[in-house]
């Protein structure tokens, strides 16, 4: 099996393990959205992506941001717990926050499919004083 096939099944099994946890530890809203995270960002990157109000600027960063998600080369290995996902983290910080300044927050709330709560502290945790 591919390294990179090992690197994703280990990913998505600490994935499915902090959902499982948070399930078993009561908190069932808190284990849907980490659950649905990832596809809402995706939602929300795509749309952001087909909106004419956001400048092509940003989307060429929202661009590359998505194939460095993508990418299987991290500077952090995947596999590592809990510091693995950091760059990737990171990346994705730093190109929301680059859209929220460029295409501005009411667009991207507009886009964003999950509950409210997630994506305001999504916002917070990127420094993103409009949240």
């Amino acid at each position: 099996m591919p390294t990179w096939l090992w690197v994703l099944l280990v990913a998505a099994t600490i994935y499915a393990g902090a959902v499982v946890a948070l399930l078993m530890s009561g908190r069932g809203v808190a284990a849907r959205e980490l659950a649905l995270l990832v596809p809402n960002l995706l939602l929300l990157f795509k749309d952001l992506l087909r909106d004419p109000r956001v400048p092509r600027g940003p989307k060429v960063v929202l661009a590359i941001g998505i194939v460095w998600l993508a990418s299987p080369i991290d500077l952090l290995p995947e596999f590592l717990p809990l510091i693995g996902p950091l760059d990737d983290a990171v990346v994705a910080a730093l190109v929301l926050r680059h859209l929220v300044h460029r295409a501005g927050v009411d667009i991207v709330r507009e886009h964003w499919r999950g509950e409210a709560t997630t994506l305001e502290a999504i916002l917070r945790a990127a420094r993103i004083r409009d949240a």
